[in-house]
């Protein structure tokens, strides 16, 4: 793709409302806009940010035996006041009717939806286990949105949600859920933590958090230094005061503080901020019992279903990455979730020569399976300093500047993360790149 016929409106304003890194540079650098309190709009660049995010997220789970379906965004009340969970929800749940009253809620989460689904459809333990996930809208109205795609109203979800003939069963999903939620986690190339968790308004006896950490992230979580234990301290603090005062904390205030217990593996305990991108819970027969789903067991008789869910925040991912992974000057993404690898920037397009050489070199790289953009804008304004601005600004891992040098064979090779910059043979550049 060419910058020039992109939709990518960078800005050098920062919104007042933005406080985070993550809101301020994906609304600078044109990957999002916000179209009302807690509702963002994904330009060009964030959709394909978001969908390389998914394609990970689903390819994980296919590889794991999961099945994916879509389930209506809409969904009947009546679902909620049999699983006893309308109340729970409270005011985060946006309640409709339709032209007939009917009463609908805005799906904050599918449990219900998904077990009236297998319901008399899944008969006999013969046809267990089953795994049911989806990757489609949520909608919760939380009083205060803020920090952009980190605390929207509408978002982006993957939930899963398992169906078992027996507890051990159950467990051994879960336990194989836990494994794949790593490897998603991995690929796209972040820094995280898996924690024991309160499973909260969902339910269930047993939960675990995923957490990026961020010095940024909302949630305090201890880790070990020496194993991979973790927990969020609400798990471990008894106190509501306390827990709120240390979530408050910044990154910084945290690191001052002397955590007295140690580990059982005998490791140093300390204080992290994370930023929850995953929640798995273990639900035993919460929803199959209130719902009065079940199944015929080797006995003949007839079993609620024992029950485990699954949820990744997959918007939540998006902006999870740049608090993870940025600078001053703007994003950086990683090499999996980077709508380009290689930004080929035309340092004066209007010389015929540079705009040549720029093309081969963009073209060259895309024939070698190498996702490239060219910047080939030509307008006054885009002058040498305002692409390689743009350039950091969204945050590409590499780019290749075509400039003064050309006349001598070279190139200027620019490494995003480092700000390595060096120079390199016109004919040599594409297999160095195809090196990395």
């Amino acid at each position: 793709m060419k910058f020039s016929k992109l939709f990518i409106p960078t800005t050098k304003e920062t919104p007042s409302d933005a406080v985070l890194s993550s809101h301020q540079f994906l609304l600078r650098a044109g990957f999002i806009n916000q179209q009302g309190a807690g509702l963002y709009n994904y330009l060009p660049l964030g959709k394909m940010v978001l969908e390389k995010i998914r394609a990970i997220v689903k390819d994980e789970l296919d590889k794991a035996g999961c099945n994916e379906v879509q389930l209506s965004f809409v969904t009947p009340m009546q679902l909620w006041d049999k699983s006893g969970r309308a109340d729970d929800m409270g005011a985060e749940m946006l309640r409709i009717q339709d032209r007939h009253q009917n009463d609908f809620v805005l799906s904050p989460t599918n449990e219900e939806a998904m077990v009236e689904l297998v319901k008399n459809r899944v008969k006999s333990y013969k046809e267990l286990p089953v795994n049911l996930y989806q990757i489609n809208t949520k909608f919760r109205d939380e009083a205060r949105p803020r920090y952009g795609l980190l605390r929207g109203r509408e978002f982006l979800m993957k939930d899963g949600y398992s169906f078992h003939a027996s507890k051990e069963d159950m467990v051994r999903e879960f336990d194989l859920m836990e494994k794949t939620y790593k490897k998603i986690f991995t690929r796209l190339g972040l820094d995280f933590r898996v924690v024991d968790a309160d499973s909260g308004a969902i339910g269930g006896t047993g939960s675990k958090e995923f957490h990026v950490l961020a010095n940024s992230g909302e949630d305090t979580i201890l880790v070990c230094g020496e194993c991979d234990y973790g927990a969020n301290i609400e798990t471990i603090f008894e106190d509501e005061v306390e827990v709120d005062k240390l979530n408050e904390q910044s990154y910084e205030e945290l690191q001052e503080k002397e955590v007295e217990q140690k580990c059982s593996c005998g490791g140093k305990l300390s204080f992290k901020k994370g930023i929850e991108v995953g929640h798995i819970f273990q639900l035993g027969d919460r929803y199959s019992s209130a719902l009065d789903a079940k199944f015929q067991d080797e006995t003949g008789k007839p079993k609620a279903f024992e029950m485990a869910t699954f949820g990744i925040g997959v918007s939540r991912l998006v902006a999870s990455v740049i608090e993870q992974s940025h600078d001053d000057d703007g994003c950086i993404w990683t090499k999996s979730t980077t709508p380009y690898m290689v930004d080929v920037i035309v340092s004066n397009a209007k010389k015929e020569p540079e705009l040549e050489a720029g093309t081969k070199i963009y073209e060259d790289l895309n024939d070698a399976g190498i996702s490239s953009i060219l910047d080939d804008r030509k307008e006054k304004k885009h002058t040498y300093g305002f692409k390689m601005g743009d350039f950091k600004l969204i945050g590409f891992p590499y780019a290749v500047v075509i400039g003064k040098k050309l006349s001598e064979g070279l190139v200027e090779f620019v490494d995003r993360k480092s700000g390595e910059k060096i120079d390199i043979k016109l004919d040599e550049i594409t297999d160095y790149i195809k090196g990395l």
